[in-house]
């Protein structure tokens, strides 16, 4: 029987949950307070996700870089690849809120999306 300790995520208690695995299978999700840290806790030790923040450069506009984040969680062993991609963009001014700036990143399906307005 294998434990893993987590930290949850999602919301602003930080709950210390205690994960119990049998192999693959999850035996049992403790510590948390409420049903969101069940969910983390039992999609962070199966398949871990996470959105993606950066800023990407602009060129021509009132500010050098834009603020980017992925539209949705991509998983979180693909955070550098979709980094190293992310870092290769440019784009021309001017940007807008919740502008396309890399469809369908590393072909994850979650498009980069700006987070910020850009003259």
């Amino acid at each position: 029987m294998e434990k893993r300790n987590l930290t949850c995520i999602g919301c602003p208690m930080g709950c210390q949950i205690t994960v119990e695995m049998d192999g693959e299978k999850i035996v049992s999700v403790t510590g948390n307070t409420c049903p969101i840290g069940d969910k983390y806790a039992r999609q962070e030790v199966t398949k871990p996700e996470r959105t993606v923040t950066s800023t990407v450069v602009v060129r021509g506009g009132s500010g050098p870089r834009v603020s980017v984040k992925t539209k949705g969680n991509i998983p979180k062993s693909m955070i550098f690849q979709c980094m190293e991609e992310i870092d290769r963009v440019r784009v021309e001014a001017p940007v807008r809120i919740g502008d396309v700036i890399v469809k369908n990143v590393c072909g994850t399906g979650v498009d980069v999306v700006a987070t910020r307005n850009i003259d």
